[in-house]
């Protein structure tokens, strides 16, 4: 059975616990950065196949994590829907953002890719979904850097070797407001463009600090 929205029942978060420092090595550096309470959208930058369940696990708190709808399929798709992920039709995401905002707007907290697909690890672009929710629900954004997950050269399905070394690091939150004047569209495209600019600066620091490589750019 599905679980209930909102609902993360423990085992999916004992089974992304398991997965990042079971099957891979994950350093997890900032948790108390996260809102213990209280509506949250952490955003994270997207590289890997792996980086939706190693988010799940690592979080201090639970998360349903926007999914896109291909992985709702199969053996595969039944775990997902009965862990509260949010299907996403990465043509159309109207739903799925309605669904997180109805979430957010209950204190639940919400996971997602702003780049929306699997990118090299710049964060050159972002979509608006996170930013919007923010506005609506003002509910804070962590930037969430996502760093191991996929080496250079590897495809984006690629699954890492067991122990491959993996990092994911909280920043700090911050929210996404309208000011006095501002048209919603002009405060989105602000609000769209600090989001990229944080989360770049996220992946940018915590690779440099840790030295791990994103496929992207070349290692230290």
């Amino acid at each position: 059975m599905a679980a209930e929205p909102g609902k993360v029942p423990a085992w999916s978060r004992a089974v992304g616990w398991f997965l990042a420092h079971g099957v891979w090595n994950t350093t997890v550096i900032g948790r108390d950065l996260v809102p213990p309470s209280g509506p949250v959208i952490v955003a994270g930058n997207h590289t890997g196949v792996i980086d939706g369940p190693v988010l799940a696990g690592v979080s201090p708190r639970p998360l349903n994590i926007l999914v896109k709808q291909e992985m709702f399929s199969g053996p595969l798709g039944a775990v997902l829907r009965a862990s509260g992920q949010i299907p996403v039709d990465r043509g159309n995401g109207k739903e799925s953002l309605l669904v997180a905002r109805s979430l957010l707007r209950r204190g639940a907290g919400v996971g997602i890719f702003p780049e929306g697909s699997r990118g090299l690890g710049q964060v050159d672009d972002v979509h608006g979904g996170a930013t919007w929710l923010a506005m609506v629900t003002g509910a804070p954004i962590v930037p969430t850097a996502i760093l191991g997950t996929r080496h250079e050269g590897e495809s984006v399905s690629k699954v890492p070797r067991p122990r491959r070394r993996l990092v994911v690091e909280f920043g700090q939150p911050f929210t996404v407001t309208k000011k006095p004047g501002e048209s919603g569209k002009i405060a989105l495209a602000r609000g769209n463009a600090e989001l990229r600019e944080r989360l770049a600066d996220a992946v940018a620091r915590a690779r440099e600090k840790h030295g791990v490589v994103v496929p992207g750019i070349e290692s230290v």
